[in-house]
């Protein structure tokens, strides 16, 4: 029995590390080939690949298409998996590789059609984009006909990756709309809902201004003066929606007037969800291009040939979203006219259809019996340009701003700087010309046939060398209050964040690089503020009680720190009130199939105004006063925490802990024994929202770009991870640390380790 025991052991042993020196074997030989000679037709001349020491690409081309090609065929040798998954997910076609759990994402996705838009939109491009499209979709396939073996995420799936096309690379534009845009998509609903079940009044009061107002004009919206609509509180159920994350970002620019070198300097951090890989990819690209060398630093997006956002050496640019309004629904009569397409979602298993709802005007949605067809600038045939790419050349703010107004893709808030000191700010992206934004939806009649025409709007604002010598964006309203009547309010932050980072740019005089790290890395909470004085007053009026809680807020450092308790109390103190108040309107819009997180962007001056007043119509239900109410809140904000941390020590409470950064990669979970091996450590939480330094556990900033044009060997940028998305990789984990220690990492490529030659085939 001992022996057939031992050999047992022996066998299963034996098959283990057989089943691991053969899944050692393939990851090894999915490593991409870094240095000797790759040969391929499509090139007009030898292209140098190379890599430094963090893995950043560094190309050498004598053309355009040839940079484009070897930038595809580098995406693809590190990051064809965030590729794919991008396309997929813009596409719907993700059931297809991971089977019937991402039917509901298809759904959502395919809804939009955003495959067949690709399509036809690439047919109208400029013969000279489709060409770099075509370039750059070769260097992909080459790439990938070159690989050893397919990398481990289609081991795992068992699927096998399909070719690049220039459509799939629209398609990863489509997937940014769809990161950026698709919350102004619910939100238009939301906000129909409000008035639709609870009257003009109601939504008037929910989405009123506030004091958080950091327009660049110094413009500042009336305040609302209409009094606290009456509410039927008769529900239960306490609402446990979050608030939509800060997506768009930060940036910020001095004039050279601000500088000691006297050019321009650049800010620039995007908000985005945090995974590994990461989104962006750091490039630089050389060129020639008219008879002028051209070198590009900064970051790409794999799927796409180009530098987003980085420098030429004479101008830098950055983005953050800026919400302008360039969505319509049309609620539709019951006469109008609609059909059905049939679509197939490909699975794992047996297909699935999907029938979507057309009009005349869009596809269709019905919630509570009523039909809504949306009208969406993704949808419109400008949707998407490569025009972006034309900023290669640009030598002034001047030519950039031509450029900028020419760009197509979700509309961003463009900061621009140039080594003779100007600024200027502009929106850069698809704007619909239709003249009158609405907050909801609209009657057919009321549709304007500026949709129709399939024309984008001709001009859009623009501050150039304002008078302060400072730009400052952060997802909040930009623009005029005259211009908010043309543009809307397509989901505006609330304002504390930017009017923050303008209370920072206005302390000082001159700055320096790490002058605008340093407000980056700012993490006071001016914001919860209020919210810290109501829980102290709150806790103070059953002391001793809540003595440890109470030393706890006295100590609380007025900051998202590590090792604040107090910030953690406050913050999801603020929540549950938050939720508790609005919990009557919110369950109503959730229970109907509207998505109403949208809406707390903007509710934090009617919260404050029912805290002030309250009236008795909201105090909520099993309630004798609003003290009562909120000790109750406090009490059940604690309960919840000890359930998150699964703790009841207030000391693990800290904000750290409970907003530690997670980044993860998506098959982790679903590689036994070594996933964890896949995803980054976990780093102490710091920051969170209302504030320039945004953090949540998966979501932050995917990039810190801190430049000036004509001082690249002192500008910055720093990333949340790593270049290589091969978990075998040298380049798969380099990187990281200096994000997480908030160090600054260069934004020029460092000596060059490894080259890689790409020539034209004999």
């Amino acid at each position: 029995m001992g022996k057939w025991i031992k050999w047992l052991f022996f066998s299963i042993l034996f098959i283990v590390l057989l089943a691991a020196g053969s899944a050692f074997f393939l990851l090894n030989q999915s490593l991409p080939q870094l240095e000797g000679t790759v040969q391929s037709p499509a090139l007009s001349a030898a292209v140098k690949l190379q890599r430094d020491s963090l893995g950043q690409a560094v190309i050498h081309a004598t053309s355009r298409p040839d940079a484009a090609f070897a930038l595809g065929y580098a995406h693809a040798q590190d990051r064809f998996f965030q590729m794919d998954l991008q396309r997929k997910v813009a596409a719907g076609e993700l059931s297809a590789w991971l089977g019937s759990k991402a039917l509901n994402a298809d759904r959502k996705a395919r809804f939009h059609q955003f495959r067949a838009r690709a399509r036809n939109l690439l047919t109208t491009l400029p013969a000279t984009q489709r060409a770099l499209l075509s370039q750059y979709s070769e260097g992909v396939n080459t790439a990938l006909k070159n690989a050893k073996t397919r990398t481990f995420e289609y081991w795992l799936t068992s699927y096998e990756p399909t070719p690049w096309t220039p459509e799939d690379s629209l398609l990863v534009i489509f997937s940014m709309y769809m990161d950026l845009q698709l919350g102004q998509v619910e939100l238009d609903l939301a906000r129909t809902g409000v008035r639709r079940y609870f009257g003009a009044d109601m939504l008037n009061f929910l989405q009123q201004s506030s004091d958080y107002q950091a327009a660049l004009q110094g413009s500042t919206l009336p305040p609302y003066t209409d009094g606290i609509p009456a509410l039927d509180t008769n529900t239960t159920a306490l609402w446990q929606g979050l608030p939509p994350p800060d997506i768009g970002s930060n940036n910020w620019a001095v004039s050279g007037q601000l500088t000691a070198s006297g050019q321009g300097m650049l800010a620039n951090d995007m908000h985005l969800g945090l995974r590994v890989p990461i989104i962006w990819y750091r490039t630089q690209l050389n060129y020639t291009r008219d008879q002028q060398p051209v070198q590009l630093t900064g970051v790409s997006l794999p799927g796409l040939p180009g530098i987003v956002v980085g420098t030429n050496g004479d101008v830098a640019w950055g983005f953050t979203n800026a919400n302008l309004d360039n969505v319509d629904w049309v609620a539709l009569p019951k006469d109008a006219r609609t059909w059905q397409v049939n679509e197939t979602l490909a699975t794992t298993g047996e297909p699935v259809q999907f029938p979507i709802t057309m009009s005349d005007y869009g596809p269709v949605r019905e919630l509570d019996n009523q039909q809504y067809a949306l009208k969406w600038v993704a949808h419109q045939p400008y949707a998407v340009t490569l025009d972006i790419l034309n900023l290669d050349v640009v030598s002034s703010v001047d030519e950039a701003l031509n450029v900028a107004h020419n760009i197509r893709m979700p509309v961003q808030n463009m900061l621009v700087v140039d080594t003779k000191g100007a600024i200027a700010w502009t929106p850069a992206g698809a704007v619909t010309a239709r003249p009158a934004p609405t907050a909801t939806a609209i009657p057919a009649s009321e549709f304007s046939a500026q949709w129709q025409n399939n024309t984008p709007a001709a001009e859009l604002p623009l501050v150039k060398n304002p008078a302060s010598q400072r730009l400052w964006t952060a997802n909040a309203r930009v623009i005029s209050a005259e211009q908010l009547q043309r543009f809307g309010d397509g989901g505006y932050a609330l304002g504390a964040r930017a009017l923050q980072i303008k209370q920072r740019l206005m302390a000082k005089d001159t700055f320096s690089e790490a002058d605008f790290y340093h407000i980056q890395l700012d993490n006071e909470a001016l914001f919860l503020k209020p919210w810290h004085q109501l829980l102290t007053q709150t806790l103070q009026q059953q002391s001793p009680q809540y003595l440890a809680e109470l030393e706890a807020l006295a100590n609380w450092q007025q900051c998202a720190c590590p090792d604040s308790v107090g910030y953690t109390l406050v913050q999801r103190y603020r929540r549950h009130v938050v939720n508790a108040l609005l919990s009557p309107v919110m369950t109503k819009l959730a229970r109907e199939n509207f998505r109403p997180n949208g809406l707390l962007r903007q509710t934090e001056t009617a919260v404050w105004q029912l805290l002030n007043e309250q009236p008795d119509s909201w105090l909520p239900t099993g309630y004798k006063n609003w003290s009562a109410f909120l000790l109750s809140a406090w009490q059940e904000t604690r309960t919840a925490l000890n359930t998150q941390m699964q703790t009841e020590s207030l000391a693990a409470l800290n904000w750290g802990a409970v907003n530690a950064l997670t980044v993860k990669h998506p098959f982790a979970a679903n590689v036994p024994l070594v996933g964890e091996y896949l995803n980054r450590p976990v780093i102490a939480g710091y920051g969170d929202s209302y504030m320039p330094a945004v953090q949540q556990p998966e979501f932050g900033a995917s990039q810190r770009l801190f430049v000036q044009p004509g001082r690249l060997s002192e500008a910055v940028l720093t990333l949340p991870g790593a270049q290589s998305g091969h978990p075998l990789s040298q380049f798969y984990r380099v990187g990281f640390n200096d994000y997480a220690e908030h160090n600054s990492t260069p934004l020029l490529p460092g000596p060059v380790r490894y080259t890689l030659m790409l020539e034209p085939a004999q």
